[in-house]
């Protein structure tokens, strides 16, 4: 459950095994739009769930180029002259989908508002003045002012050029006109398997065939090992998102300048305004107890239980060097991932950046997006990922999860096969096969959602077992028709 939750009428399409030019695995904002701008190609669109229902459902919705001490942080990792050119992507970005709505005159909420960075430490106070100064620099209007609503804080910054919106509600005009154009959106749709030809793709799915000479992967978390190797060039951050009633009569978004983030905006939906407040970020193969991170926002955010509307969690692709991975990866392949919690910016400039390397256009981005680029840092992360993979594998396995369930949760073994077993309020139990199809991970369980989640590389399984979201292709649904008592 989101806050972005919504349903729309729309011409729902059933797989047709037919052959098309190109093929976009993905219906959130990176593959619709991607589609969107390829006009007058012959195209479709696959997605195992619905209509932006992956992680686009569960993002804050901040269209935003103030992210926190990016810029000065990619002038460490790579260089000055990077850091420039991704603060402009940010900026040609936000005017592009500004542009997108107005043009179509799409009713998505859109709404300019002020955005602040702030120091919640004293040691924060120095590098996020660097970042002011490093912004001035390039022309933009930053300003020293306080926090609204008498928040405290060290120091804090603000821009006012940023902006709010209902991403649902973009995804629904966006796929009116897919509509309108004859462009088939299948959902329910999972690619299992991808074989490459002599003149494309052939992509087996669970429901059909499909033929395409062009791929374009805007799926989150690519299913696939190789070409592209993704587990040793990223982790995974795991937030976790509180909506609660709120009385303020301000609109701005906040976001901490460092980790663990902290980031608030809100929402207005008739009379009625919320926060959405996000916090306890933290790569996924540690601190994994999600019931503790969603008492602890509680408590940051002085939020009261009487006012909490819904909790729930998303989760991030971290990259080495804080730059997406968005372009050509092999042959008529394209991958959009890795977007470091800014998706809302860069999922616009994936979809510019592949539309224009597809129609053989000048991108001034492609460069230093390209998801073959080699760099120092990449390669001096490796081991860093290699462990965070091999806690997550191992981790799980000791059942050092013991330590922070409840007694309704727990793991046993039958035969050569783990299994988790959660028991609901009403004394039934669900039993899963405790082993993500995807690699191999054991899984943890989140009492808060009531998902059984990968924290390697974040895949999702409802209680019974059944994949809601990928790299995983697969469910982990026990079979067996015996029953398995608690040990």
């Amino acid at each position: 459950m989101s806050i972005w939750e919504i349903s729309w009428k729309h011409d729902k399409k059933e797989n047709e095994n037919k052959k098309v030019d190109i093929v976009i695995v993905g219906a959130g904002m990176t593959g619709l739009t991607t589609a969107y701008m390829l006009e007058n190609k012959d195209i479709c669109v696959v997605d195992a769930s619905s209509i932006g229902h992956g992680v686009t459902l569960n993002t804050t919705a901040k269209i935003n180029y103030f992210q926190q001490r990016n810029y000065t942080k990619i002038k460490k990792l790579v260089n000055e002259k990077t850091a420039k050119l991704y603060l402009k992507s940010q900026l040609d970005s936000i005017q592009t989908l500004k542009k997108i709505i107005e043009q179509e005159k799409i009713d998505c909420d859109f709404k300019k508002v002020p955005s602040y960075v702030f120091a919640n430490t004293k040691k924060e106070i120095k590098p996020l003045q660097e970042e002011a100064k490093f912004l001035k620099k390039q022309g933009i209007s930053i300003q020293k002012k306080e926090l609204p609503d008498n928040i405290f804080s060290y120091l804090s910054y603000s821009v006012n050029d940023t902006y709010t919106f209902h991403p649902l509600k973009y995804l629904k005009g966006i796929s009116q006109i897919l509509q309108k154009r004859k462009v088939p959106v299948y959902e329910n749709t999972q690619v299992i398997k991808i074989e490459k030809g002599k003149d494309g793709y052939r992509l087996l799915l669970n429901n059909g065939i499909l033929e395409a000479k062009t791929i374009v992967f805007a799926c989150h978390y690519p299913f696939f090992l190789l070409p592209f190797f993704l587990p040793i060039k990223s982790y995974i951050e795991k937030s976790y998102i509180i909506v609660s009633k709120s009385s303020t009569k301000e609109d701005y978004t906040y976001i901490s300048s460092s980790d663990p983030t902290y980031s608030a905006r809100f929402y207005e939906s008739g009379k009625k305004k919320y926060q959405i407040s996000l916090g306890e970020s933290h790569n996924s193969a540690f601190r994994q107890n999600d019931k503790y991170h969603f008492q602890q926002i509680k408590k940051t955010f002085g939020l009261k239980e009487k006012d909490i509307i819904m909790e729930y969690s998303n989760v991030d692709i971290m990259t080495s060097d804080l730059i997406p991975y968005i372009g050509k990866i092999d042959q008529n392949m394209y991958l959009a991932t890795g977007y470091n919690t800014w998706g809302m910016t860069n999922s616009i400039l994936a979809a510019s950046v592949i539309s224009d390397q597809i129609m053989e256009r000048k991108n001034p981005y492609s460069s230093f997006l390209n998801p073959l680029r080699k760099n120092v840092i990449s390669y001096l992360k490796i081991p860093y990922y290699m462990v965070s993979q091999t806690k997550s594998y191992i981790g799980t396995k000791i059942k050092k999860q013991k330590l922070w369930y409840p007694d309704s949760v727990y793991f046993i073994k039958e035969g050569e096969d783990q299994l988790g077993v959660y028991i609901d309020k009403k004394g039934n139990r669900h039993i899963v096969y405790n082993r993500c199809p995807h690699l191999g991970c054991s899984l943890l369980f989140n009492e808060v959602e009531k998902t059984w989640d990968c924290p390697c590389h974040s895949s999702r399984f409802s209680i019974d077992g059944k994949c809601i979201k990928g790299p995983s292709i697969k469910d982990i649904r026990y079979k067996k028709e015996n029953k398995t008592k608690k040990e």
